[in-house]
């Protein structure tokens, strides 16, 4: 698992190349054969086996200027395709967001050359004072301030950062009220102190981070703790902004809604806040926002799926994705189905992250700013009904801290049940018949996992407008009698199937998401709390497997015995509430499990969480698709 010093783990190979033949472990399964060499830990060479099909760049390498979501597209220099974005752009009703704002223009901000930022960050200064001249012209003012205060203390840029709160500055000196951040940094649960600070990054994570802002017009809060993982953030940026800007069957604000109704089944308001936003920017009709009834009636037959998928996956049948199929003029197509369900399984996955992490509202959105006076003790009482704390209260966190006797034995315990497990498998092996009835018992075992928490989780804006039957959520699969039937991994898998019909069906897209599953999988840096040079591929294994056990998965090479071995009970509640009802998890739940491990190896956890879970929604979904088909 991930430690405090940080060695990369090997780098994936991009680009159009031909992958080598070599062999494979997919996550959680058998290794499969898909040609010769291996990296460590019987993990592939290359994180994807799929590379000469296609020719996706690095994130880094995209050029897409984002302004506050409303993508202002140049043609990348790989010759993707940008046009959707583009297009989008062009036909805004009310002209680009930055002139139906007066004159303040944020775009320039984006560039990597330094006098187009100064050039760009002058008009927004003078534009700015010249509002404050009159009441009149003051309308929209403090969402302007609110802005330039999530530029001058997240953007990668130091210029952009100085001048914007020199701004700031000027603007109170005319008397007039100018905003602060709410809570202490990206996370509730991760102390500011111990997070990368914007502007002490080093080379490589600036060059993340830059291209981050290129591409969303923000460093936001998800990015700022994924960072602890350079190489599986590199990866999600590129995937995600595969999903939302390249061309691709679905329109752009059907994309930005999808992501709505998906982040609303879990109540997330942080990704509904993100989406409304960039929703609007690229011209979504306002109305639709209303509720998903005021949507058209192809995004409201959706919602049954939406539900099942975040909730139930094992329910999905052919006949379900028949009914979307065969609607008539409210039908939709495969590819659009296809890419529909990616993007469900994605924010519902991610919605996941936001709760597991405690990710916090970005500053400049609902609940992370304020234009109170801080108190004398520096904070008031409108951040306590916030459920913002004194610093102090809000991160007394046991990671990181000195390590008890009754913590560091825990770490020894765990390390010494996985040099058993390793000697027993060494020296016998399970039957088939065993192995069987040994993941039966876990599965009927995690029904019963809950978390006796009497502690409030954060509290969201309502977002239930945004989707339908709000009292529909997850139900363990053999409760009151109702059987479903295990998924065998090797009659339907990822590798063997899912990967082949998403790639035919929404091209790139495949290959993007293999790769992010392999990265989180086999990502580590051989270190466990304290330890150095420590094998975590066992313990990694039991967290993917715990996951998929629970959605009813099973793979028949895996001994579901060494799972009761590994996760303790705090530890597989965290994991279940994360993956299955996310809004509920607190930060207590997060403080109880791994207490002396480093808060970049609880990320990681989450990392494995958000990804065993988009896979297993993704192979029900798929599997029903291939029924359709066939």
């Amino acid at each position: 698992m991930p430690g405090a010093g940080r060695e990369e783990p090997p780098a994936p190979q991009g680009g159009g190349c031909p992958a080598p033949r070599r062999e494979r472990r997919s996550p959680g399964g058998a290794v499969r054969v898909a040609g010769g060499a291996t990296g460590a830990e019987g993990a592939p060479a290359h994180p994807t086996p799929h590379a000469a099909q296609a020719a996706v760049p690095p994130f880094a390498s995209a050029f897409v200027v984002f302004v506050g979501g409303l993508a202002a597209a140049g043609s990348p220099p790989w010759g993707g395709r940008a046009g959707a974005a583009e297009a989008a752009a062009e036909q805004q009703p009310d002209g680009p967001m930055e002139e139906r704002e007066g004159e303040v223009r944020w775009d320039g901000l984006c560039s990597r050359d330094a006098a187009a930022r100064a050039a760009a960050l002058e008009n927004i200064g003078q534009a700015l004072l010249r509002r404050t001249e009159t009441i009149a012209a003051r309308d929209g003012l403090n969402g302007v301030l609110a802005r330039l205060l999530m530029l001058s203390k997240r953007c990668p840029f130091p210029d952009v950062r100085e001048k914007s709160e020199a701004i700031l500055g000027e603007v109170q000196e005319l008397g007039i009220r100018i905003p602060r951040p709410l809570g202490h940094g990206p996370s509730r649960f991760i102390p500011e102190k111990e997070m990368i600070q914007v502007g002490n990054e080093d080379a490589m994570m600036h060059t993340l981070f830059a291209d981050s802002f290129a591409a969303l017009g923000r460093l936001d809060n998800v990015t700022l703790v994924m960072v602890f993982h350079p190489q599986y953030l590199e990866s999600f940026l590129k995937t995600q902004h595969y999903l939302l800007q390249m061309d691709g069957p679905l329109p752009l604000h059907y994309r930005h809604y999808i992501g709505i109704m998906a982040a609303a089944r879990h109540q997330c308001s942080y990704l509904v806040n993100l989406h409304v936003n960039d929703f609007l920017h690229v011209g979504g009709d306002p109305k639709w926002l209303n509720g998903l009834e005021n949507a058209p009636q192809k995004l409201q037959n959706l919602g049954e799926l939406n539900k099942m998928l975040a909730h139930r996956p094992w329910l999905i049948t052919k006949e379900h994705i028949e009914q979307l199929l065969k609607t008539e003029e409210n039908s939709w197509s495969l590819a659009e189905l296809i890419h529909a369900v990616v993007l469900l399984t994605h924010y519902h996955s991610l919605a996941s992250f936001t709760f597991g992490c405690g990710i916090s509202p970005e500053i400049d959105c609902e609940g992370g700013h304020t234009f109170r006076p801080p108190s004398v003790s520096n904070y008031c009482i409108c951040d306590i009904t916030n459920g913002y704390h004194g610093a102090d209260e809000i991160h007394a966190s046991p990671a990181g801290s000195i390590p008890s006797p009754e913590s560091v034995c825990e770490v020894e315990a765990l390390m010494e049940k996985m040099k058993q497990l390793q000697e027993c498998r060494d020296e016998e092996e399970a039957s088939q018949e065993e192995m069987a009835t040994r993941f039966e018992r876990e599965k009927r075992e995690s029904m019963f996992v809950c978390s006796s928490e009497d502690e409030e989780a954060a509290a969201t804006r309502d977002v239930s407008r945004h989707f339908e039957d709000t009292s529909y959520g997850y139900k363990d699969f053999s409760r009151h009698g109702m059987h479903v039937p295990t998924f065998r991994a090797q009659d339907y898998s990822w590798e063997d199937h899912g990967y082949s019909l998403v790639n035919r069906l929404y091209p790139d897209v495949g290959q993007l998401l293999d790769e992010k599953f392999h990265i989180a999988y086999n990502l580590t840096y051989n270190t466990m709390a304290m330890h150095k040079d420590v094998d975590t591929s066992m313990l990694r294994r039991a967290i993917w497997n715990y996951i998929h056990c629970m959605f009813g998965i099973r793979y028949d090479d895996y001994d579901y015995g060494e799972i009761n071995q590994l996760l303790d009970r705090s530890f597989k509640v965290y994991i279940k509430t994360v993956v299955c009802t996310p809004e509920k998890t607190t930060k207590r739940m997060y403080d109880s499990f791994w207490r002396q491990f480093e808060h970049s190896e609880k990320v990681h956890v989450n990392l494995l969480l958000v990804e065993a879970r988009m896979q297993a929604e993704l192979l029900y979904a798929l599997r029903a698709i291939t029924r359709y088909m066939t």
